[in-house]
């Protein structure tokens, strides 16, 4: 039974309130009622009388309850009518409180979201809602404050007049047309497959680090694809308000996260058509989607929460605010990463009436924060980086979405395959390449790969099957223009050089749009940004082989359109493509752009591949998020011969002499990575393997084979060792960098690998800040491995050692045994080692500060 059903008809509704825009709480402050009691008419004269007061009183941020200043009233039981003259004084009243509150008969706390039983009796609405939930359904439960039992034709549904059942009927009817279908990229526009028949449950998990991660989200992938399943609480997507058993109280406010493409929105989609279908959630009697993509078009306009509703789902346009007030509604804010908004969670700005007129952005505030419709739920999702916009303390549950895993990842190249003997070879094949396999946790990688792989595989196109992302990327990009021409060009097949030649412009435009728009940190574009490089509406739309899949439009309010591309990687890629052509063309303006820096003859001036191919590098690990980690990695792929055939002209002519292209790859192993987070560095290698360069990862893994721990590791060997030993679906025993052989540089590189690791001896490494923070995150991970921790003989500055102390607060950490002997730990540094073991005493049982002058107190 819905807590909105539970509420017995005590309000009958009356047309006129539709203007009201007070709370439905009544408030009396009058010496009058010193005197005599109060009398609540039940003709409308009562209500107009008290019009004004309720126009001075709209803004109070009170909440919406009961409260009565006067001794007589005490004596004499106020009457709540069921006639529409009262109804319409109640509503029409606003909310203050007073010394003399009213109060809920179940918590004893001043009454919120204030509901009342059909004998007149009112409770919070939590409060009630739970003692029907305990007592049974409302319908056969006594009232709890006189015992009375509901009235008949008081019931459940009568809190909802036919007008209003039938406005919410048709606004699920709506829903219901919008989400029950969804394109599919491949068959090309038009195409509308149902949800229903190709969705697959998706990996849910409760909770995730709490640190901000701004790593770029490939690197994420590859961190949680080694997570046991078995360290995770599994959700169901129609679940996640739901408390699990061990947990007490209700489930508000939920932050789902989730690298992009991994299908926070196909989750979206799937959890509104199960409630629009009446199979899940229906205690919810109002669903509301709204992408932040949309309201992003109206970031400058002024609205009240209803006029919001009316606007997004003109269905609701009848929708009054008093009925919004007694529906238990739910908001879905999708993508909060496109949001363009500034939410300001720090504003005092108070907006607790439906019907108040402000910005979108003090409305959503409001809304999560709980001061606007108290008893609403909040699901909001959005890519890992951008969480942090929502504070934590407005925030119930975090939730992450994983996407597929190994087995799922099976079942959908099973499904999307047409004979078994083909998945076999695709799941086959993406098993053979880590970074193919570790990708496909993302649905829309899934789909990619099988694009690709399904062409090769299906049709006269010879060659090795790609194991590179560039290598995959640059197929994708031939499959599509050749679909393209297939669809609106009859003629003879056409080669690579060809294809590329014929479509050369567009996709340049479309790459510049990438590129630009890259830098910024935007994936959402509109009609304005795409004119802007040379792009129209119309001619997107004639290239719908490449736009409908590459390219996604997605209709939107106000006539308006949001682009954005299938996949950020897709938009990587581009970028790439467009900057590699932008240096063999000499375009010198938007190199000086990029790099920040003129261009020098003298240096070569990025005439030469090597030069070119450094300074990007060296730019990419200037970002702070790794925003240009891959954008960097395709670069280096698209060096090689094998792509330039594939792309044809796109690319335009270079000198890629096996002697430059030598030089790239020393370039990178020789790499200065100072004041670089380590973990950055991993990138380097992962570059070295786009460029089909093997001899590191071969040289690392005959190095792990070997018992003999002499030989000299150079830093690049240092990345990879730490990026494998991270991979590793075993955890280490003891990582102690004193073992290997390596220069202090290359000691700071391997620290990563303490995330997968139960000791680690850290002794004599010069640890930085930097090497700090990374032992931070180790630290906060979800889950963390480390037991036992050394890090003797390393003079560690007051900064280190408030982010080691970070780390040592974290609920995650399960570190037994810390080892800080001759740190040259000063005060402050003692200071919040002593605040950070208060805060979580519960693990450490060893702690070594021999050698430290400064004294700790108890």
């Amino acid at each position: 039974m819905t807590e909105v059903q539970q509420m017995s008809g005590c309000v009958e509704e009356d047309e006129d309130r539709a203007e009201s825009p007070g709370p439905s709480g009544l408030s009396v402050k009058a010496d009058e009622s010193m005197d005599q009691p109060y009398n609540f008419s039940h003709e409308p004269g009562a209500s107009e009388t008290k019009g004004q007061n309720q126009r001075q009183r709209a803004e109070s941020p009170g909440p919406s309850g009961l409260s009565v200043k006067s001794d007589q009233s005490m004596d004499q039981p106020l009457c709540f009518s069921h006639e529409p003259g009262a109804s319409e004084t109640k509503h029409k009243f606003a909310v203050s409180v007073d010394e003399q509150t009213s109060r809920c008969p179940l918590c004893q706390d001043v009454l919120k979201d204030p509901v009342s039983t059909s004998c007149g009796h009112w409770f919070c609405r939590r409060c009630i809602s739970s003692y029907w939930d305990q007592s049974g359904p409302p319908g056969d439960s006594c009232c709890p404050q006189c015992g009375q039992r509901p009235r008949t034709g008081c019931g459940p549904q009568s809190i909802f007049d036919v007008g209003l059942q039938k406005v919410l009927d048709e606004h699920k009817i709506s829903l219901r047309s919008r989400f029950e279908h969804v394109t599919e990229g491949t068959e090309g526009t038009g195409s509308r497959t149902p949800l229903n028949r190709i969705f697959a449950e998706l990996y849910i998990t409760e909770g995730q680090s709490e640190e901000v991660n701004t790593q770029h989200e490939v690197m994420q992938l590859e961190t949680t694809s080694k997570k046991k399943t078995v360290q995770d609480t599994p959700i169901k997507c129609c679940d996640i308000f739901k408390a699990l058993p061990d947990q007490q109280g209700s489930i508000r406010v939920v932050l789902t996260n989730g690298v992009a493409g991994v299908g926070k929105t196909f989750s979206v989609q799937k959890f509104t058509l199960d409630w629009a279908e009446g199979s899940e959630n229906q205690d919810v009697n109002l669903l509301i989607v709204l992408l932040f993509r949309e309201l992003n078009l109206i970031r400058d306009q002024q609205h009240s929460l209803l006029t919001l509703l009316h606007v997004f789902h003109p269905t609701l346009e009848k929708v009054r605010a008093e009925e919004l007030a007694v529906c238990k509604p739910l908001f879905i804010f999708d993508g909060l990463d496109e949001s363009r908004l500034s939410l300001d969670f720090s504003s005092r700005t108070l907006v607790s009436d439906v019907t108040h007129t402000s910005s979108v952005n003090m409305l959503l505030t409001n809304l999560i924060q709980g001061n606007l419709l108290p008893s609403a739920l909040v699901w909001i999702t959005s890519r890992p980086a951008a969480a942090n916009q929502i504070p934590p303390t407005c925030v119930a549950r975090v939730t992450e979405v994983r996407g597929f895993t190994d087995d799922q990842k099976d079942e959908y190249f099973r499904k999307r395959s047409r004979t078994e003997d083909l998945s076999s070879r695709l799941i086959s094949h993406i098993k053979t390449s880590r970074s193919l396999h570790i990708m496909c946790q993302v649905p829309v990688f899934c789909w990619i790969s099988a694009t690709v792989l399904e062409h090769m595989l299906t049709t006269e196109q010879r060659g090795e099957l790609p194991k590179t992302l560039t290598d995959l990327y640059s197929h994708f990009l031939l499959v599509q223009t050749k679909r393209k021409k297939n669809k609106y060009d009859k003629g003879h097949e056409r080669s690579p050089q060809e294809l590329m030649e014929a479509d050369g412009d567009f996709l340049l435009k479309l790459g510049r749009l990438a590129f630009e728009h890259l830098q910024k940190g935007d994936i959402m574009f509109y009609q304005e940004d795409l004119e802007r490089c040379g792009l129209s509406v119309t001619e997107a739309s004639v290239y719908s082989g490449v736009c409908t899949e590459i390219f996604r439009r997605e209709s939107v309010i106000f006539q308006k359109s949001v682009y954005c591309f299938v996949h950020l990687s897709v938009q990587e890629f581009l970028a790439a493509v467009y900057m590699f052509h932008c240096f063999t063309s000499r375009k010198t303006e938007v190199l000086q752009d990029f790099f920040r820096k003129k261009v020098d003859d003298d240096d070569g001036g990025y005439t030469s591949l090597d030069v070119f191919l450094k300074a990007a590098m060296e730019k990419s690990l200037q970002s702070e998020n790794g925003h240009l980690d891959l954008f960097v990695r395709f670069l280096h792929g698209l060096c090689l011969e094998s792509n330039h055939r594939l792309l044809g002209g796109l690319l335009g002519q270079t000198q890629n002499s096996p002697e430059i292209i030598q030089r790239v790859i020393e370039n990178l192993k020789k790499m200065n990575t100072d004041n670089i987070s380590p973990d950055r560095s991993i990138n380097i290698f992962h570059c070295l393997t786009e460029m089909n360069e093997q001899s590191v990862h071969q040289e690392i893994q005959e190095f792990m084979k070997s018992k003999n721990r002499e030989q000299e590791l150079s830093e690049i060997h240092c990345s990879a060792l730490a990026y494998m030993l991270q991979m590793s679906e075993e955890v280490l025993d003891e990582l102690d960098l004193e073992k290997y052989n390596t220069s202090v540089q290359g000691k700071q590189r391997l620290i990563p690998a303490v995330r997968n690791c139960r000791k680690a001896r850290l002794c004599y490494c010069s640890l930085t800040e930097i090497s700090c923070s990374c032992l931070a995150s180790a630290l906060k991970s979800n889950p963390s491995h480390l037991r036992e921790l050394d890090l003797s003989e390393n003079k560690l500055q007051d900064s280190g050692v408030k982010l080691l102390c970070s780390g040592l607060e974290s609920p995650h950490c399960r570190l037994e045994t810390l080892g800080l002997w001759n740190c040259s730990l000063t005060e402050i540094s003692c200071s919040s080692l002593v605040s950070a073991l208060k805060s979580n005493p519960s693990h450490l049982r060893d702690l070594d500060l021999s050698g430290t002058s400064c004294r700790i107190q108890e």
